[in-house]
């Protein structure tokens, strides 16, 4: 199927597709939080679907904004986010590896006491 017959047949993407997906993303993640408790690489993953359904958010709205208006903000603040999201992967998983190592488990509820 051709470029032309496949758009004319689904029809134009609009911002409301763009926010009710990252509406989705967004609550398919808050869901992910607060169901599993107990594993800390999937509430690892659930923040980072989190800031990404933010970033498509921030994306769609500068891509739809009228030519007058700065359309370069959206897509700065996807930068920063995409650098604190790795910052924060990065140093969420040299943590998660050192409590494995120290305690031999990664279950939240065990490491709730802290010692100094």
């Amino acid at each position: 199927m051709s470029g032309a017959t496949m758009s004319a047949t689904m029809g134009a993407l609009t911002l409301g597709h763009f926010l009710s997906l990252g509406g989705i993303l967004f609550a398919l993640s808050v869901v992910g939080i607060f169901l599993n408790r107990r594993n800390l690489i999937v509430l690892l993953m659930a923040i980072e679907l989190m800031l990404l359904a933010v970033n498509l958010n921030f994306i769609a709205f500068s891509h739809f904004l009228p030519l007058e208006a700065d359309r370069m903000a959206g897509q700065v603040f996807v930068f920063f986010i995409l650098t604190v999201a790795a910052a924060e992967s990065a140093i969420g998983l040299a943590i998660l590896v050192v409590l494995f190592r120290n305690r031999a488990s990664i279950n939240v509820e065990e490491l709730d006491e802290l010692k100094g």
